[in-house]
Formats: C-alpha cells, structure tokens, sequence
C-alpha cells in the first residue's frame, strides 16, 4: 500500500511517496501554487500515478502543541483533499521538518538557490517517514 506524503505551504507543497511496503519515503516533486485548485488537479494526478491509498499531510504545531493559523490551513487542506478523493488523510506533526531539512541541505553543501528547490520535497519525505516509523513502532 503506498502513501502520499504532503508538505503544505503559501507557495509551494512538497510530495513524497512511499514504497509498496510502506518502509521508506522518497521525495517526488515540488507542486507550485499558481492557480487556485490546480495543485489539487496535480495531486489527484499523483495518486492515479502512484497507486495512492493514504494521504499524510504535514500539520505545523507550536513549538507548545498549539494549532495556529498555518495548522488551520492545513486542516482545512486536507479536509479538501479528503472529499475529493475519497482516501483516508491523515495529519501527521511536522514541527520543525523544514528547518531539519534546510540543515541537512546546507551541511551537504547544497547552495542557497538548489535549496530552494527540494527543501519542501525533502520535507515531505521527512513527515513521511516519520509517520511510516511510527506505524512500524505499533
């Protein structure tokens, strides 16, 4: 069963997906957000693609586990992406995921304007993986 992992953000959503075991994620593509609703065309897209029979989507809590404006967001994101493909979504806590996939990126030498174009794919690779790890862990 394979697993989209989602990183959403104002200008771009990071995506990943699982293998078929739901071991290991890899990053797959960087959505942009030009047009209202053509992201989610572009989703729908990875999911016939892949195979897709779950969705993880990235909720940024406080650093104190508070949901915030940007939480809502995502809420309400994947409360969308729940109607219009009738899958399981599933939010998964993505407090600090960015700033370890930056770090990661600038320790590897990656520069400022190449991170720039992965950062939110390697994102959803981390809140991917951290949601398979944890099901793993049951």
């Amino acid at each position: 069963m394979k697993i989209l992992g989602l990183d959403y953000g104002d200008r771009r959503i990071g995506a990943a997906v699982s293998d078929a075991f739901g071991w290991t994620a890899q990053g797959l593509e960087v959505i942009e957000r030009r047009k209202e609703g053509t992201e989610l065309d572009r989703i729908a897209a990875l999911v016939q693609e892949h195979h897709i029979e779950e969705i993880v989507v990235g909720l940024p809590k406080n650093m104190n586990g508070t949901i915030g404006p940007r939480g809502e967001l995502c809420i309400a994101f994947a409360e969308e992406l729940r109607a219009l493909l009738q899958l399981p979504v599933h939010l998964w806590d993505e407090r600090l995921t960015t700033v370890s996939a930056h770090r990661t990126l600038i320790e590897a030498d990656v520069s400022r304007k190449k991170r720039k174009g992965v950062v939110d794919k390697m994102a959803a690779s981390l809140i991917l993986q951290n949601y398979l790890d944890s099901k793993s862990q049951r």
